[in-house]
């Protein structure tokens, strides 16, 4: 059997480093393919780049709670706040806790960034609770009637009976029984969904006459005296007494509170206890019913809220407007008020008059709106898109100087092999561009300042794992190989070195990415990726590549400018070595 001939390395390496070329090929072809198809072609920007809103929100002491304020209810809060942005689309904002009580939330420009910033303000709990008494709140609105109820046959917001005329388009109310709907009921809603066999069907006879006073109402009961003369007093058109309706009321507590129908035009409301919180809202969402047509939203609850919610549902369903009536009060303020037809269970429908945007607005409160905490919302700061396009600059100029400063180096330190590195330099920054920009539909990821600082850090990796590997070839060089064996003798040595080095960077990053958050975060992630995209331009490009110019008559004859000359090297001649020839002896005398 014929001896394999020596200086020849293993088939994949030196002997077919075309495979490797063409494989990252392919790879560069497909990620290019994919972000023009898909329509991305640059990174998503983070909010000090593209520029937003900045909104810093404050914890704060709860009655009866003095303990409420800990870091498990904190990362609870910032995981509702960031699905309640998210649900709206800005997939890029960012929220975060910064020290022991506050939230920092940061909202790129964008789309559904106004809405976002709106929904993001409103972060207390979220309650389900009765109606006992509406009214129009303003200057010239009408005092309610004695027993702090609307009288049979009397419109909620006055003494004048709502005629159909009257009625805003929508605002009728559906169900399987018909009822008189006043034209207080908030965006005259209703509440419908599927009687299960064994839930109560209130009757005609369950409902209070006409000549009876409700049996919830405040008035009944000489403790809420001053509850009504709140209600009295309140004029919802008065933003510093809307925002002070209800404040720091506890859920067991009957408050006053304000909503609005439409756009500066407000009800006042009495409430009973809350009954069901946001917790026990499974899922919602806003949807277009397939018979109507129209606008609903749709709500789904847990096991524990789908009793709770039958029993409300079943008790107002026997009462007369606007008693029949629940509201859903997010941050003391009514969102909406919809009336109950009948006793409800896990799904509910909300219809009325939704157009798309309330639909998905009030779907997106009910799904995330119940926070552990309260918030106080402390500053909002606007970051303008020219202060993000400069600070970009700098950046995109800080890392081309850095990138000069390498090529300046490679060039009159290692000549000719300077081609090999900017070619993988090249195909490193090709690699990046691509991927960052479909990471940024894919799962969000949105470049900032500290992601670009990590891309230029790399920059100074990825050049070092060329030095490591052009230096173990020149040391092989030096001990008097030629440059074909020197090149696949060096590879073993250069590629543990590279491994070992390029490790320990992605365990930093790994590190600095779990323990951080926010923009350095970013930093993190862009360092992690540019190492292990490091590693793969090495093995599948800069080793190959290295190994077809190894046989060219360039570098393989070592000219000065080649970067591998021997003697420039200090290689000592001859480059091969001889054998060595032993003296002859004189013969020894006998």
């Amino acid at each position: 059997m014929a001896a394999p001939k020596k200086g020849r390395g293993p088939a994949g390496g030196q002997g077919r480093p075309g495979r490797a070329l063409a494989l990252i090929l392919i790879a560069m072809v497909a990620l290019a393919g994919g972000m023009f198809l898909s329509g991305h072609t640059t990174p998503r920007l983070g909010i000090d780049l593209a520029g937003g809103t900045s909104i810093t929100l404050e914890a704060q002491n709860q009655p009866g709670k003095p303990n409420a304020i800990n870091q498990t209810n904190m990362d609870t809060a910032v995981g509702i706040i960031e699905r309640r942005v998210n649900g709206l689309g800005v997939s890029e904002a960012e929220v975060q806790t910064q020290g022991n009580k506050n939230i920092i939330v940061n909202i790129p420009k964008g789309t559904n960034s106004k809405q976002a910033q709106e929904q993001v303000g409103t972060t207390a709990q979220l309650y389900f609770r009765p109606v006992l008494t509406v009214q129009a709140s303003g200057p010239e609105a009408p005092k309610p009637s004695a027993s702090g109820t609307p009288k049979p046959g009397e419109s909620a917001q006055g003494e004048d009976k709502a005629t159909d005329e009257d009625k805003p388009k929508g605002e009728e109310a559906t169900g399987s029984e018909a009822t008189p709907s006043a034209s207080a009921t908030t965006q005259g809603r209703a509440v419908t969904g599927a009687l299960k066999k064994d839930d109560p069907t209130p009757g005609a006879s369950d409902k209070p006459k006409a000549s009876e006073s409700p049996e919830a109402s405040p008035s009944a009961d000489p403790a809420t005296a001053k509850l009504q003369e709140e209600f009295t007093k309140l004029d919802c058109t008065d933003p510093k007494q809307r925002s002070e309706a209800g404040k720091n009321a506890k859920p067991t507590d009957s408050i006053v509170a304000c909503g609005s129908n439409v756009p500066g035009s407000y009800e006042k409301y009495i409430l009973g206890p809350a009954e069901v919180s946001g917790s026990d809202v499974d899922d919602a969402k806003g949807a277009i019913d397939q018979q109507s047509g129209e606008w609903i939203v749709s709500m789904e609850f847990t096991s524990k809220g789908a009793k709770k919610f039958q029993t409300i549902t079943g008790r107002l369903s026997q009462q007369q407007p606007p008693m029949n009536q629940f509201a859903i009060v997010l941050d003391g303020e009514v969102v909406s008020a919809p009336s109950v037809r009948t006793a409800l269970s896990k799904n509910a429908q909300i219809s009325g008059s939704f157009d798309q945007q309330s639909a998905e607005d009030l779907g997106n409160i009910l799904s995330y709106g119940a926070l552990p905490l309260t918030f106080k919302e402390v500053s909002v700061t606007t970051v303008t898109a020219a202060l993000g396009s400069e600070q970009l600059q700098a950046g995109l100029i800080a890392g081309a100087i850095g990138l000069a400063l390498v090529i300046i180096y490679l060039v009159v330190y290692y000549r000719g092999l300077a081609f090999i590195a900017l070619l993988s330099l090249l195909v490193s920054g090709i690699l990046t561009y691509t991927i960052m920009s479909l990471l940024g539909p894919a799962i969000g990821f949105a470049l900032n300042l500290p992601a670009v600082c990590g891309a230029i850090v790399a920059i100074g990796i990825t050049a070092d794992s060329f030095i490591v590997y052009f230096e173990r070839v020149r040391d092989e060089i030096r001990e008097g190989r030629t440059l074909r064996p020197a090149i696949e003798r060096a590879w073993p040595r250069a590629r543990r070195t590279i491994l070992v080095s390029d490790f320990v960077s992605f365990l930093a990053a790994a590190v600095l990415f779990i323990v951080t958050v926010g923009k350095v975060q970013g930093f993190a992630f862009t360092l992690g990726l540019t190492t292990l995209l490091d590693v793969v331009v090495v093995f599948l490009f800069t080793k190959p590549l290295m190994t077809l110019m190894g046989r060219t008559k360039f570098f393989s004859k070592g000219g000065p400018w080649s970067g591998l000359d021997p003697k420039r090297l200090g290689a000592q001649p001859p480059l091969r070595r001889s054998r060595r020839v032993n003296a002859p002896t004189e013969p020894k005398e006998a």
